[in-house]
């Protein structure tokens, strides 16, 4: 069965519940304070779940059961036995207990209190799940939890597991290989951003999504089920600290992490079964087959103004619509100028925007369908006589993503839907091949959400999230690849409102691409072809040349054809990196000419803050 707590989600019972439901859950943990805010009464709580069909699999937590004596004992045990109560009013069979907090009583003996209370639920067809905890007084750790669990060998208690209790301090998966499991009573799943220590309950607060973070959390679901473990898989969230999508979203996240991580497991090891949807694995990509735009006449004056001093030329024109094809290299751009459909409505809704990636995948078909099983909506809209019915889903913020494969006649796109342009302009070519990366900003509390719907749907590795420094505040970027990097994406997400990737999104945008980043192979023959068109650069401060000529002790004669052409310049291991970037349009939008060389796989991050820095003074400058 797959679960999530409803202390993972914000705001009223209800609504969580019945974003859960929606998400695709079949149960829920059930956290005890969502319950005592809520206006109804147990009878009728249990008559929502159900209706609902959701199952309520746990009332979470009790705390503070063990470790006492005299009548504090007496009392804490009448609090165990009024639980009981409401768990039977709730239909629910399983109570977590929380290892106490509190530093046991000298006198006190924790295996009679936990084999009291065991035969107490025995009585009562309850089984207590016991959840080791590092800021526990006493038992803090799987190892003692499981020792004392075996001395009081009463078959209704047992272990609670959590994957980010377990990993988060550095520990192996194998850890559990020692844990009977007839003991393993429930497991919470959830991820984290780093390994470190923690000894505090308030330390306990950036917890992530399964696939978000670093922790292996396949090893921990493997070890967890070739042992035998047929039960419950729980989202357990603690994350006040961390911005945080809508609960609806969350509870989509929340399905969409859980399923994948089983799917993963169960992928590589076909005897497992989990009781998931059958899904599609996830799909290859050989790169973007084209970029769309949702401009007005006047915008697009300045998007084709762009792309013509980019070397681009203008090949095509659609068979019916107000929508040219621009291309140079493998690069497909499309300038939509439609006044009607959905590329209309995204430009009423955002201003000039990128409406719509088309991404080249193995299986187009096979790539929608395992979107949709892990909650993503398909995309339509009418389709003409004469044009093709691309395969689409909609991505996270309500972009588009089409999918074009060899199977059939999706890769003629171009051929059936468009006409060439008689008399085309003869453009010499800047030396721009493909497409090397896709940066999309978006809000920060949306950027997991992105990550998750990228790396469960296609076949991609993520890097670990670093912030750059924007001259008015911090951004924070991650980067998405597919193996063989064909297909790159750069996620920022912003916080506040006076960075330059903020006012890109208050101005104009929501959620979206920002810039197109292009490959070339001769940096320097492509600046020379930019200049003889016209193209309008970013100039970069001289000082940044000093900089990095002392940081990478570069030959002066290179350092000065750098600054001439206000070309970045990173270095790694033996790889280098060339950048040229485009002034701004659209209130934030541009382009970036990249060079890679010797292997060089990163993407110029400690150049971010200098083009920032530049980007703010050429705004400042226009204003």
């Amino acid at each position: 069965m797959l679960t999530i707590s409803t202390a993972s989600l914000l705001g009223g019972l209800r609504a969580k519940l019945t974003d859960i439901a929606e998400a695709g859950f079949s149960g829920v943990e059930l956290y005890e304070p969502d319950f005592i805010g809520y206006p109804k009464t147990s009878v009728e709580l249990r008559a929502l779940t159900k209706d609902l069909e959701l199952k309520i699999i746990l009332l979470n937590p009790f705390q503070n059961l063990e470790g006492w004596t005299g009548q504090s004992r007496i009392q804490t045990f009448d609090r165990l036995e009024r639980k009981f109560d409401l768990m039977e009013e709730l239909g629910t069979t399983m109570l977590l207990v929380e290892a106490s907090a509190t530093v046991p009583d000298e006198d006190c003996n924790i295996v009679n209190d936990l084999a009291e209370a065991a035969e107490r639920a025995g009585k009562r067809g309850i089984r207590l799940a016991y959840l080791a905890v590092p800021w526990a007084g006493f038992i803090k750790s799987e190892e003692q939890s499981l020792e004392i669990i075996n001395e009081v060998d009463n078959p209704s208690l047992g272990l609670a597991l959590s994957s980010y209790l377990s990993l988060v301090g550095g520990a192996k998966p194998a850890k559990l290989n020692h844990i009977p499991v007839d003991r393993i009573f429930h497991v919470q799943l959830s991820d984290a951003s780093r390994f470190g220590p923690f000894a505090t309950r308030t330390a306990h607060g950036d917890s992530l999504l399964p696939g978000q973070g670093i922790l292996n959390l396949t090893g921990f679901v493997k070890v967890l089920a070739d042992k035998g473990y047929s039960g419950v898989w729980s989202i357990s969230l603690v994350n006040e600290q961390s911005p945080r999508p809508s609960d609806r979203t969350l509870a989509r996240d929340g399905y969409r992490a859980l399923v994948n991580l089983l799917d993963d497991v169960s992928r590589n090891n076909r005897d497992l079964n989990f009781d998931i949807p059958d899904l599609p694995p996830r799909v290859n990509t050989s790169g973007f087959e084209f970029i769309e735009f949702a401009v007005d006449e006047k915008n697009a004056t300045a998007l084709t103004d762009l792309l013509s001093t980019s070397c681009f030329r203008m090949e095509r024109h659609h068979v019916s619509k107000s929508v040219e094809l621009w291309r140079q290299g493998s690069v497909n751009i499309i300038v939509n100028k439609e006044n009607k459909g959905y590329a209309h409505k995204a430009f009423v809704t955002h201003g000039p925007t990128v409406c719509d990636l088309g991404l080249r995948v193995d299986d187009a078909a096979q790539t929608v369908k395992r979107a949709r099983m892990l909650g993503t909506p398909r995309f339509s809209q009418p389709v003409a006589s004469g044009e093709l019915d691309i395969p689409a889903i909609k991505g996270v913020g309500g972009n588009v993503v089409h999918f074009i494969d060899e199977n059939s006649n999706l890769h003629r796109v171009w051929d059936i839907e468009f006409n060439p342009v008689a008399n085309i302009s003869t453009t010499q070519p800047a030396g721009i091949r493909r497409i090397d990366h896709l940066s999309q900003t978006m809000k920060y509390k949306e950027m997991q959400s992105w990550l998750l719907y990228y790396i469960s749907t296609f076949e991609t590795s993520k890097s670990s999230i670093f912030e750059v420094a924007d001259p008015s505040g911090v951004v924070h970027s991650q980067a998405i690849e597919s193996p063989e990097g064909e297909v790159r994406l750069n996620l920022n997400g912003v916080e506040g409102q006076n960075t330059f990737a903020a006012s890109f999104l208050q101005e104009r945008f929501g959620a979206g691409v920002q810039h197109i980043a292009f490959l070339t192979d001769d940096i320097f023959e492509t600046s020379k072809r930019l200049d003889e068109s016209e193209f309008k650069r970013l100039k970069i401060s001289s000082n940044y040349y000093d900089h990095v000529q002392a940081m990478f002790g570069l030959d002066k004669e290179l350092v000065e054809r750098l600054r001439t052409c206000s070309i970045l310049y990173d270095r790694q291991d033996k790889g280098e990196y060339f950048q040229i970037y485009s002034r701004p349009i659209f209130q934030g939008f541009f382009f970036e000419i990249v060079q890679r060389c010797g292997g060089y796989s990163g993407y110029g991050a400690r150049n971010a803050s200098v083009r920032l820095a530049a980007q703010q003074e050429a705004a400042t400058n226009v204003c």
